[in-house]
């Protein structure tokens, strides 16, 4: 294994330039505990790196600290001394989703990945307005999209074209392909995008058939499978944690638990160009400022009433404006508290600094 199947690229290599002259190596992470990292070095070794303090103290959030995907500069220990991270090198793209809950904060799901694959199917996982949830996502993150409507075995073909179609014509640069991964049927078309030095993340629901998935293109039973219910049509987690996974015919899997919530981590830039049809009729609006409910003269509201648009997708594009701009104020809010925080850091500082220098006028007899 080299580095250049790990996806070791030129920009890499003049980013870890400075590192190198430290004696450092570059290494790949795999694996994330709570306690340390898995890191594949150049010769294929694999290694548990701990995090140094500078590196930790220097993000700004957890989203800035290295995670599944990113290249790191490590200082090699021995039998006595741990291999500590002492850099991480530029991301060249993020795949990440807000972190579950009430928190404002990033959750980093993949990083430097080439393809984000979601799997769903054509029947109780399918659910288009999640689907949007994800493009937006993926937009953001810098990665292409493509998307399996797996277990394609269990329905009807024409269900199964349908989705597909249906998702296909939700985002123009997602790729959608029909499979079976229990049969093995159509993952012909994933490994096309597994060349050698390409990292794919796969995401979705639990019970979807991902971990089968992997099991499939790995070779062998890489992952715990289990079955699903047969009245919910969910299944239990089957993998538990993020882990890259290099596979033998060339390329690699961020395999990830099934996401129970998908919230959004983006801006009104990329909502604008993932709802280009809904802005627009925007623009036919009455009133510049329009809210686009009840405001008299909207026209992406007469667009509903007269069928010209989905109202499932009116109803998305207010559900998602909304909990962005909700995520937006939480930011702007924890940015005030840093600046505070920041302030009185600096304010206090300077209080002990005069007190240091007037007791040393003290000390020395100053008037």
């Amino acid at each position: 294994m080299t580095l250049k199947s790990l996806g070791w690229t030129p920009e890499l290599e003049k980013a870890f330039a400075p590192y190198k002259a430290k004696g450092w190596a570059p290494a790949r992470l795999i694996r994330e505990s709570p306690i340390n990292f898995g890191a594949f070095l150049e010769d294929g070794e694999e290694i548990d790196v701990i995090l140094c303090g500078r590196v930790w103290h220097a993000a700004s959030c957890d989203a800035d600290l290295p995670a599944v995907g990113d290249w790191v500069a490590v200082e090699l220990g021995n039998e006595n001394q741990d291999h500590v991270i002492r850099a991480t090198l530029p991301r060249r793209t993020c795949f990440s989703r807000k972190m579950p809950g009430n928190s404002s904060e990033a959750q980093v799901i993949g990083a430097n990945i080439d393809f984000v694959t979601v799997v769903t199917d054509a029947g109780p996982d399918f659910n288009i307005r999640r689907m949007e949830r994800y493009f937006m996502l993926i937009s953001r993150s810098g990665a292409k999209a493509v998307v399996l409507v797996n277990k394609s075995d269990l329905f009807p073909k024409e269900q199964n074209e349908a989705a597909a179609a249906e998702i296909a014509a939700l985002w123009e640069g997602a790729t959608v392909h029909i499979t079976s991964a229990m049969k093995g049927e159509g993952l012909h078309a994933l490994k096309k995008y597994l060349k050698k030095g390409t990292t794919m993340c796969i995401v979705g629901s639990s019970g979807v058939g991902k971990s089968t998935l992997v099991n499939q293109l790995y070779g062998e039973e890489w992952q715990w499978t289990s079955e699903v219910n047969d009245v919910t049509g969910k299944g239990r987690h089957t993998t538990t944690s993020r882990e890259l996974v290099p596979l033998k015919g060339g390329g690699m899997l961020i395999d990830n638990p099934g996401m129970r919530e998908i919230q959004m981590w983006t801006d009104e830039s990329i909502l604008r160009a993932s709802f280009a049809d809904v802005d627009a009729l925007a623009d036919g609006c009455k009133f510049s400022d329009c809210s686009h409910r009840n405001d008299t003269g909207c026209a992406i509201r007469h667009a509903v009433e007269t069928g010209q648009l989905d109202p499932a997708r009116y109803e998305s594009y207010l559900n998602l404006e909304t909990e962005i701009a909700a995520l937006t104020k939480r930011s702007q809010k924890r940015q005030m508290a840093i600046e505070r925080w920041a302030k009185r850091n600096s304010r206090v500082k300077a209080r002990n600094l005069n007190d240091r220098i007037q007791l040393e006028k003290d000390e020395r007899g100053d008037i």
